[in-house]
């Protein structure tokens, strides 16, 4: 197996005795996570809605040192302050590395990150309109903001692009990996999942594990469609 020794985030551990009591001490796969570690460059958070995959994605954004709302590091706005008290009780342990460049972006706040970095973090006047351009159009541009050794996170991606931007978005990412930079993604896209050498992590189950590409419920549900969509469709509408 090839080793990653270089990664800027190695391991997160939570102690649940500091973390408030609140929704998150009810989401099964999170509540019997005390610690995960981080093997690749890109990590991959699967599974269905509901099982803590954003939650956490979110409290290692914060815990990182980015803003909760999204950005870069330097990012400090809020419009709206609802976020979980995980990242309290949880614990980075990182690698010798400190990451040039990053960020954090969350898909239902993408447009609160876009006027910022328009406005607030705009010194150089060198921003495009990111609100000129299509929802996508702007994430992708956004993207291509990064830089090498830089660490991102990213809340399901696929909610602003078609699936052929999504596959410039694999492109991207592969090659800045190349670059030494390290992604964490929660998503459901089977495109994004069919990233090579990536850690799958499902949370479909009482705790988080790794899993194949093909164990994916995205690839599953996916391949069924496409391959047999009348029988699938009628099954569906059938159902009482």
């Amino acid at each position: 197996m090839t080793e990653f020794p270089n990664l800027f985030l190695r391991v997160a551990e939570i102690d649940w005795a500091n973390v408030p009591e609140d929704y998150t001490h009810s989401i099964r796969p999170l509540r019997n996570l005390d610690r995960l570690e981080f093997s690749f460059p890109v990590t991959l958070f699967a599974g269905e809605n509901g099982t803590g995959k954003s939650t956490l994605l979110e409290a290692l954004a914060i815990s990182a040192g980015f803003n909760p709302e999204g950005g870069t590091f330097n990012y400090r706005f809020s419009t709206y302050d609802d976020y979980s008290s995980l990242s309290q009780g949880m614990r980075l342990i990182r690698g010798h590395r400190r990451p040039k460049t990053g960020f954090f972006l969350r898909a239902e706040s993408f447009y609160n990150v876009a006027t910022a970095a328009m406005t607030k973090y705009n010194d150089d006047g060198r921003m495009p309109d990111y609100h000129a351009l299509s929802h996508g159009e702007s994430f992708l541009e956004f993207m291509r903001r990064g830089g090498r050794d830089g660490l991102y996170l990213m809340d399901e991606p696929e909610a602003a692009l078609s699936p052929q931007r999504q596959l410039a978005l694999l492109k991207m990412i592969h090659d800045m990996c190349g670059e030494g930079c390290q992604f964490i993604i929660a998503t459901h896209s089977p495109i994004l999942l069919g990233m090579p050498e990536a850690q799958i992590l499902s949370f479909d189950e009482e705790n988080i594990h790794p899993c194949a590409y093909e164990e994916t419920g995205s690839y599953q549900i996916t391949k069924m469609f496409l391959s047999r969509r009348e029988k699938f469709l009628q099954d569906l509408f059938e159902e009482e």
